[in-house]
This record gives structure tokens, C-alpha cells and sequence, in this order.
């Protein structure tokens, strides 16, 4: 595997090992020894996978208080662009984001640790979304960012109005100067 840390301190992409013959493949996705040797001890507890289809937009979501949560997140199946961004109040990166495309073709894994929004947009047909937490998920402490924070500025994909796909909670949710940070 190999681990390069993005610019934002702590982020981390995760390029696996793949072996290809005519029957498929083989990677091995989670290594504790390797993750911990570059990124640190994380004890993950919960594996979560979503489906999505074009133009979903999930985020920007994180976990507040003692119910922050690290993740390590990869595509199982299509395309999304993966986007993070820094809350943390007395980072360097305060407020600045990273967008990485996660595939089922280059099956690259995103580690997000705790103090950052994180969410995703669906590229291909469809997409299956996998990720593994360090906590328990917990709906109180759930915080959001809003996804078109003129702030943040995130340059998401443009895609038809009509295919871009949010739940109410998402299209609501506060701006930068309002957001929760960490």
C-alpha cells in the first residue's frame, strides 16, 4: 500500500496493492499493521456502505463532540468525488478543502480524521460507498456544512440542476459562518 498524506494535515490517500490476472483481482483494503505504521493507531469499530446514484450529493457531514468519528472510505463499485473539509479551529488548513476521485477503477481509500466535514458526489450510474468509523454514529451529534458555501467554495462537478440529487437536511444545512467547528 501506498500512504501520501494530503495537504490538508492528517488526510491521508491510501493506494492499494492490486493484483490483476484473467480471473479479476486482489487487493487487501485494511492492513492495521501498514495503516498504523503511516497514519497511527485508529481503532475502527463500524463499517457503513451506502448506494447512490448520479448526481447524489452527500455531505457535508461530520460527528461533533464525543462523538467524532476518523473514517477510511473507498468506492466499491462506480465514481464519486470525495471532498473534505478542515474545521478544525487551530489548524493551518482551517476552512480549506480537498476533492479526491475515489473509483472502483483506481481504488484509491481516503482517510479523514476527526474535525473535517466530509461528503461526496456520485460521478457514474451509480455508486457503492463504503466506510469504515472509530465511533459509534450518533444522530444528536450530527453537524453539517453546507455544500455550496461561497466560503469553502468547493468546486463540485458541474452536472444538470435536474440530476443533482440532496436530501432536505443537506439543502438546509448552515453556511461556514454558522457551522459547528472543532
Amino acid at each position: 500500500m501506498q500512504f501520501t498524506e494530503q495537504s490538508i494535515p492528517g488526510v491521508w490517500v491510501i493506494e492499494p496493492n492490486v493484483f490483476n490476472d484473467p480471473r479479476g483481482y486482489f487487493m487487501e483494503s485494511f492492513k492495521e499493521t501498514a495503516f498504523e505504521e503511516n497514519i497511527g493507531k485508529v481503532h475502527f469499530l463500524q463499517d457503513n456502505e451506502s448506494k447512490s446514484s448520479y448526481g447524489v450529493l452527500r455531505g457535508m457531514h461530520a460527528q461533533a463532540g464525543d462523538a467524532a468519528q476518523a473514517k477510511l472510505v473507498r468506492v466499491i463499485i462506480g465514481k464519486v468525488l470525495d471532498v473534505v473539509v478542515d474545521m478544525r479551529k487551530n489548524s493551518t488548513t482551517f476552512g480549506q478543502y480537498i476533492a479526491v476521485e475515489l473509483s472502483e477503477t483506481n481504488k484509491r481509500q481516503l482517510f479523514v480524521p476527526r474535525g473535517m466535514y466530509h461528503g461526496f458526489m456520485v460521478l457514474s450510474q451509480e455508486a457503492i460507498f463504503t466506510y469504515k468509523v472509530d465511533n459509534i454514529y450518533q444522530p444528536s451529534a450530527e453537524v453539517s456544512l453546507n455544500y455550496a458555501d461561497p466560503t469553502v467554495a468547493i468546486k463540485w462537478p458541474a452536472i444538470p440542476a435536474e440530476k443533482l440529487n440532496l436530501s432536505p437536511k443537506d439543502l438546509a444545512a448552515p453556511l461556514f459562518k454558522d457551522a459547528v467547528t472543532f
